[in-house]
């Protein structure tokens, strides 16, 4: 179980990196896009951050049960 979630959370990191990117591809794009996808953008990242989270938690209380 702890093989999986680990492989999990390395495919849910590489989702932060590539919402991160984006967003800042958005930003130094500016304009009517960075108005539109921001916002959108910001909140995904916050969310996949989260989940990345919980499946390092849920990771480190298996190892430890």
């Amino acid at each position: 179980m702890v093989a999986i979630l680990s492989v999990l959370l390395v495919v849910v990191l590489v989702a932060v990196l590539g919402v991160l990117l984006s967003g800042v591809i958005v930003f130094a794009r500016g304009g009517e896009i960075n108005r539109r996808w921001s916002n959108r953008l910001m909140n995904l990242r916050v969310g996949t951050q989260a989940l990345a989270v919980i499946i390092l938690g849920l990771i480190l209380w298996l190892r430890h049960s």
